[in-house]
């Protein structure tokens, strides 16, 4: 089978992407295309597959499915690369849209033209505060902010905040020293979080700075997640280190992002999208 694919970064967050306004892939295919395609040895190479697809809520839905071929709720660099490809291939008629994704509508806007566009600003929706619904086991109906997390040898504070997908934030006096690849795998498994967690560390530049490093639920280190940025943000307020309604510069591996988090509100995420290669794959499945 030969499938059409672009392959696009939201600052350095590669996924491949399939366009299915024209092309149709089989549900039983999608999990296992998603491995193979974003191998870096055999495949293509990224951080997962991302499926553009009709919406019959929306004016375009996504589908994100990471390295190991699980399907992720939400993926802020991923949302911003969907909505670059949407209006640059005419799938949408507006440069503000909306987008479907497992985690519900979020809305877009691109700035630049159809042949580039350069920046997108995307309202991530309100984040998820309480507990349960993050989800993390313990006392139901509370907030987690600074609360007390010991992790194999680290004994560190989280502060836990949903932005469709759950994150767990961790603050940090310097990112270099950030214990992300020791600490990273055994907390994104951790029990207290069912569904899994994707795991932050945080060091404060100023109220409106931030550097940030993240460890991602099924894939590991990325350069960026644009959903931990938001929440990284969300919790910085919460634990009164950046104010409401102030737009916050973070620093992720890949590059910055800008995220602003209105008060009982949304929080908005804006930063670029890059097309780097387009082609075909070649896939045996089953072989």
């Amino acid at each position: 089978m030969d499938i059409p694919f672009v392959k696009l970064h939201g600052l350095k967050n590669s996924y491949i992407f399939v366009d299915l306004f024209q092309f149709q892939l089989e549900e039983e295919m999608l999990a296992p295309l998603a491995i193979d395609i974003a191998d870096r040895n055999t495949g293509i190479g990224s951080d997962g597959l991302i499926l553009i697809h009709p919406s019959e809520t929306c004016d375009v839905g996504m589908r994100i499915f990471n390295l190991d071929g699980s399907e992720a709720m939400n993926c802020g660099n991923g949302l911003r690369c969907v909505a670059k490809y949407a209006f640059e291939n005419n799938l949408v008629d507006a440069d503000t849209f909306t987008i479907q994704t497992k985690a519900g509508q979020v809305e877009a806007q691109v700035h630049g033209t159809r042949k580039h566009v350069h920046e997108v600003t995307v309202d991530m929706g309100a984040p998820i505060l309480q507990r349960e619904l993050i989800p993390m086991l313990g006392e139901e109906g509370q907030q987690v902010a600074d609360e007390a997390f010991d992790a194999g040898e680290e004994q560190l504070r989280v502060t836990a905040v949903s932005m469709g997908n759950p994150h767990a934030v961790f603050f940090v006096d310097n990112i270099d020293n950030a214990p992300l690849y020791t600490a990273g795998p055994v907390i994104t498994n951790d029990s207290r979080f069912p569904e899994g967690v994707n795991v932050e560390f945080i060091e404060m530049v100023s109220e409106k700075e931030m550097h940030f490093r993240v460890w991602e639920r099924g894939s590991g280190v990325t350069q960026a997640c644009g959903t931990g940025a938001c929440a990284a943000v969300v919790a910085a307020i919460l634990n009164k280190k950046s104010p409401y309604g102030e737009e916050v510069t973070v620093h992720l591996s890949g590059g910055d992002l800008f995220i602003r988090w209105e008060k009982d509100g949304s929080v908005w995420m804006r930063g670029a999208a890059e097309k780097t290669v387009s082609g075909t794959f070649h896939w045996e499945h089953g072989a």
